[in-house]
């Protein structure tokens, strides 16, 4: 299989990094991957910068922001993609085409977000941008206010599900304290994920605080080289599948209860690698609220619609349990800096992959899948990764 291969990485501190210029983060990133790969600025051949913003800052355009610390990359090729919270895998995917293309050898992915010059509020309002304006703009709690109606609808048809969602961020939790990368690196345990208190009030519909993504900042970067030029390198990260579905933007055409899209791009990267759910050895995946978590269970084929809950209860999806889901602390722990996450899982995942991964290690990995999604469901992308090298 000769498929584009991760050959170098970076991984910036993720959380509320004030003082920290953007495109210093950016350029950090850029150059330790670059030397992290055992390569020289002179080999990239085209940069893709995965970066969604939308009004978290002024500046805007940032394509060309990774010269002011490389001069050395300056006349590249360089574009910013976006889409939504999977901006980051947009941009890994923009860089596979054109290693795949022969128009790069090397191409480098940078994924950067910064979150927190704004409040609280006015990140809510830029996230809903995400939704469907017409008919989701002003819900109630931001995009937390259409995850609170997924959670409602969800409980409605199958029951309350607290105990599920509180088990989810606690294991989270609990794996985050691992991640050196992680936002937060804090095991909050069950008892305070379950009970509504002060510092974990009702945020909407059923959805608690704990239940919710942290507002973070932070850069990814990572190398993808051609597969023939990096079986010679010191790592080499091979996709098994990637596949890339988009599904409808409003929630009034779909089932909100299922994540049709994501179900269906899980179903084409196992046949595409010729593999099933029981040949992976971990998963990351887009926890942005823990009932997407829950509902990826089903939508990956680990549970029947419904039964996601027994994923969670049962242990499946612990450090130790059958299918370990987000080792790193997935975003409720990790961060959730929207352009680098897809690009963060996708690194938690080769490191895994490469035995590198330090606590967060899960024993004999052999395949990791990696699940980021845009909007509720609306963008979904499925890599399946292994080690070449």
């Amino acid at each position: 299989m000769n498929t584009p291969c991760i050959t170098g990485w970076n991984h910036s501190q993720f959380g509320k990094l004030s003082g920290i210029d953007p495109e210093n983060m950016i350029g950090d990133v850029a150059r330790a991957a670059i030397e992290h790969a055992g390569l020289a600025p002179d080999a990239i051949s085209s940069i893709h910068i995965g970066n969604f913003n939308a009004g978290f800052l002024y500046q805007d355009f940032p394509s060309s922001l990774v010269f002011h610390a490389l001069p050395e990359l300056r006349f590249l090729p360089a574009t910013r993609v976006e889409n939504a919270c999977a901006t980051g895998s947009a941009a890994i995917y923009s860089a596979l085409q054109a290693v795949m293309s022969g128009q790069s050898t090397h191409a480098l992915v940078i994924g950067y977000e910064k979150m927190s010059e704004l409040s609280t509020g006015d990140v809510g309002d830029v996230l809903l941008k995400c939704s469907y304006a017409r008919e989701e703009a002003g819900t109630p709690g931001g995009f937390a206010g259409v995850f609170g109606k997924i959670a409602s609808a969800y409980f409605e048809r199958y029951g309350d599900q607290s105990d599920a969602l509180a088990a989810i961020s606690a294991k989270n939790h609990f794996n985050g304290v691992s991640n050196p990368y992680a936002h937060m690196r804090k095991d909050l345990g069950f008892d305070f994920c379950r009970t509504p208190s002060e510092r974990n009030p009702f945020v909407a519909g059923p959805l608690k605080r704990s239940d919710c993504s942290l507002i973070s900042d932070g850069a990814v970067a990572m190398i993808i080289s051609a597969a023939d030029v990096a079986r010679t390198m010191t790592r080499a990260v091979q996709f098994r599948a990637a596949v890339h579905m988009n599904d409808y933007l409003p929630l009034s055409r779909r089932d909100p209860t299922v994540f049709e899209g994501g179900r269906r791009a899980w179903q084409k990267a196992l046949t595409d690698g010729g593999l099933t759910l029981n040949d992976l050895s971990l998963v990351e995946t887009h926890d942005c609220f823990t009932i997407a978590e829950l509902l990826e269970y089903e939508a990956m084929g680990l549970a029947e619609p419904g039964q996601g809950a027994r994923m969670i209860l049962d242990g499946v999806t612990a450090k130790d349990g059958r299918l370990p889901i987000n080792p790193s602390g997935g975003l409720k722990s990790k961060g959730h800096p929207i352009g680098a996450t897809g690009v963060s899982m996708h690194v938690m995942a080769a490191m895994q992959v490469c035995n590198d991964a330090g606590d967060m290690q899960i024993p004999n990995v052999e395949h990791a899948g990696v699940f980021n999604m845009g909007g509720a469901a609306v963008a979904n992308y499925v890599s399946i990764l292994k080690r070449l090298v």
